[in-house]
């Protein structure tokens, strides 16, 4: 028996959960999306202050919704990384101030590891899996051969699809972020464009996303300077083929080779339409079985980190008052936080 209550602020969601056993009973999610959007992306100095105004009213809101007092709790979990350093600070201060004052262990959760163990509220593993992470910030296939057990396949090697989807949404005119707008947009179009498929080497499950980035604007630039006509759907379908496509391929060729049981979607990317409708239509027939995540629980949630603690914390994987924030943390190296 164990009662979380769990931190995120990684990047633009200040959230808390609190989960008593496994059952969540509180999940409150603040989004800087509003206040980002007008910037086409994320400005991390805003997004840190924002976590400071907003982490006091989500901690107390969430102790209201789960009708629980601090004392009652019996760790406190939070996000170490990766994300971006100021944002992490302010979850891991907040979750280690707590710690201290009321003589909890504090958990450190990995981002990622989250994002996976949503699926959790949607269905039971079964190993070994293939995760297929897919955010803004990551893009990684991870093997698990058991819980808490994570090993990179495949990694981007440099821009990750979320990121890249941001960015050709900004150059087509597009709002922030630009995962929707696209999707939505690619069902109306026809793959009229050629576009260049990076890193499609056969013998790596790594995974590249600047150079289709790089071909979009300067397709997009270039047909402006010739005055001619942009078709946005068009070239929404035409960049969503090829960038969900090298998803695609490489998730559905790791699981064959890897003999996983079951691929799981996991980060804001599993969202994609797209991506969930091609995925289970790849691996029907199979005998590989697809769990897809709630789309409340695709965005960066508290309930995905409590998850996780909650595993963490029958192992009594507790870190020290000194635990400092890691941008760059690797999901192998969860364990290593000193």
């Amino acid at each position: 028996m164990s009662k979380i209550l769990a931190i995120e602020s990684s990047c633009d969601e200040t959230a808390v959960a609190i989960t008593d056993d496994g059952k969540l009973l509180a999940n409150v999610v603040s989004s800087q999306v509003p206040v980002h959007e007008k910037y086409g992306g994320v400005m991390p100095e805003i997004a840190s202050r924002l976590h400071c105004e907003n982490i006091a009213v989500c901690l107390e809101e969430a102790l209201s919704q789960a009708n629980v007092k601090y004392e009652d709790l019996d760790a406190i979990a939070v996000t170490r990384g990766p994300g971006l350093i100021g944002c992490l600070h302010v979850g891991l201060q907040a979750a280690k101030t707590l710690a201290m004052i009321y003589h909890k262990p504090l958990i450190p959760v990995h981002h990622l590891a989250g994002h996976i163990y949503a699926n959790e509220y949607a269905g039971e593993f079964r190993f070994p899996l293939l995760c297929v992470v897919v955010s803004g910030g990551n893009t990684e296939l991870v093997l698990m051969k058991d819980h808490l057990d994570f090993e990179i396949i495949g990694e981007t090697k440099d821009d990750a699809v979320g990121e890249c989807y941001d960015k050709v949404a900004r150059v087509l005119g597009m709002p922030y972020p630009g995962g929707l707008p696209i999707d939505r947009a690619a069902k109306l179009g026809e793959h009229t464009y050629d576009l260049p498929t990076p890193w499609a080497h056969k013998d790596s499950y790594d995974f590249s996303y600047s150079g289709l980035k790089t071909s979009v604007i300067n397709l997009v630039n270039t047909l402006k300077m010739k005055g001619e006509e942009i078709r946005i759907n068009d070239m929404a379908r035409s960049f969503q083929d090829v960038a969900i496509g090298m998803i695609l391929d490489k998730a559905t060729k790791a699981a064959e080779e890897y003999d996983v049981k079951q691929v799981v979607l996991a980060g804001g990317v599993s969202a994609n339409s797209y991506l969930r409708e091609q995925m289970q239509k790849r691996l029907a027939n199979t005998g590989i079985d697809l769990i897809i995540p709630p789309l409340w629980c695709t965005t960066d949630n508290g309930a995905m980190i409590a998850k996780v603690a909650e595993r963490l914390y029958e192992e009594k994987v507790f870190a020290p008052l000194t635990l400092g924030a890691d941008p760059n943390w690797k999901i192998s190296d969860f364990r290593k936080f000193d």
